[in-house]
């Protein structure tokens, strides 16, 4: 359903479609260089200038290669349909081939508007399903684009869309940001806390740097009980159904504190296959895995056993606060990497004798719980972002479909929940 008030027109009746540079060598070699976005540099909604390539383009052509504010750029290929309205913070932009520039050819246009509808058409509605050429790589030709149907409400509810979901999407950003800001703190307080403590001591030098003078450093293996899981054969069903003991494998480590797995094992399974047994408390880290995964630690909360590319460190309690160390641990991520890529081995892995020679700084129980209090603390405020701007994202999901359809109108929405933002510019 969409609101019977709105006309529907073709796209290419409502903008000018363009076309981009070609990126040749040519123009990466030349002189006179002017900034150049690619469709990486396209994000819904916004547009990343942090990674920006420059071109050499004839000044003929530049005029028609370039953009102005209020040009509303499309991706004929990758994600395609992401979009975006160059806000001309730069004063000379350039684009590539492989993006769209949509540029208003009448008054009653308000470009941010086609943004939403065409990220509610790819995502959710369905109207680009098989859209592509027939090639090898998808992708959106200009003439499929200009003939694509879009609805023309009049400009004056355009903006009012615009404005609304815009008020959406910069709430999430500045949670995004927020979250990033909080994780720096803790990058930063981890490098504090774990080099001159809590207590104001003198500092002495060790294997592992600076440390306060009363710590000890040890190595992993002399704090408990260090070994990795396995996988029993899938084909084998006395292994997997019915299975009661939460079985945890690499991915679950973003979660940091587990309470559980979506995957069991049965008793079967732990005495066959010489699984562990692992207790609350045990530090878990992936030691192999895609991309960044593996360092990655988390501690379990309930009783389970792990997969073959877990490791864990069952600590001594009297000796070691799992906090703690999941902490330190969080806080040695890349040099574990360093350690994984130069085992000898064709694949990167933290093996047992790795874990078990690290080098670990060893405060009293007080000072390691202290310690976790802090870091816990930001974490928490960390947690607090991410959970609010998944809330919002859904919102955002929901009023897109809805305002999109015609479903519910601006006017019906009370958004004044959301905290007083900048809201990217919609014209009046």
């Amino acid at each position: 359903m969409t609101n019977p008030n709105w006309t529907w027109q073709p796209l290419g009746e409502l903008f000018e479609i363009g076309a981009g540079k070609t990126m040749s060598a040519a123009a990466r070699a030349g002189t006179d260089k002017v900034p150049f976005l690619r469709t990486s540099n396209v994000l819904w909604d916004d547009i990343d200038l942090t990674e920006v390539d420059e071109m050499s383009i004839p000044p003929s052509e530049l005029a028609d290669k370039s953009l102005k504010a209020g040009d509303l750029l499309v991706c004929e290929g990758g994600e395609i349909g992401r979009a975006a309205v160059w806000d001309g913070r730069v004063p000379m932009m350039a684009f590539q081939n492989h993006l769209h520039r949509l540029r208003p050819i009448r008054g009653d246009v308000e470009p941010r508007f086609y943004v939403y509808f065409l990220q509610s058409a790819f995502t959710q509605l369905g109207i680009f399903e098989g859209a592509g050429n027939k090639t090898t790589i998808p992708n959106l030709s200009r003439n499929r684009l200009a003939s694509l149907e879009v609805p023309h409400p009049s400009v004056a509810e355009q903006r009012e869309i615009a404005r609304a979901l815009a008020k959406v999407r910069e709430a999430i950003r500045v949670h995004d940001k927020a979250a990033a800001t909080a994780q720096e703190l803790k990058r930063a307080a981890m490098r504090e806390l774990f080099t001159r403590g809590l207590r104001g001591e003198p500092q002495k030098d060790t294997e592992i740097g600076l440390v306060p003078e009363s710590w000890e450093v040890v190595p992993l293996g002399s704090l408990g009980k260090i070994g990795n899981g396995t996988t029993p054969n899938r084909r084998h069903a006395a292994y997997w159904q019915g299975g009661t003991i939460p079985w945890i494998t690499s991915g679950k480590m973003y979660e940091r504190q587990i309470t559980g797995s979506e995957t069991h094992v049965t008793r079967a399974a732990l005495e066959e296959c010489s699984l562990p047994l692992l207790q609350p408390g045990a530090v878990l880290i992936a030691i192999v895995g895609q991309g960044k995964t593996l360092g990655h630690c988390a501690v379990l909360d309930v009783e389970a056993t792990t997969s073959r590319h877990v490791g864990f460190i069952q600590p001594k309690a009297e000796s070691i606060s799992s906090g703690f160390l999941r902490s330190y641990l969080e806080n040695q991520y890349e040099y574990l990497r360093q350690l994984a890529s130069g085992n000898g081995s064709t694949r990167a892995a933290l093996t047992g004798a790795i874990l078990k020679s690290l080098a670990v700084p060893l405060p009293t129980l007080d000072e390691q719980r202290e310690i976790v209090a802090i870091l816990d603390a930001i974490d928490h405020k960390i947690e607090l972002h991410r959970k609010k701007r998944a809330v919002l994202e859904d919102l955002f999901k929901a009023l897109l479909h809805k305002l999109m359809t015609g479903e519910i109108r601006v006017a019906d929405l009370d958004l004044s929940a959301l905290e007083p933002l900048h809201t990217p510019h919609v014209a009046a």
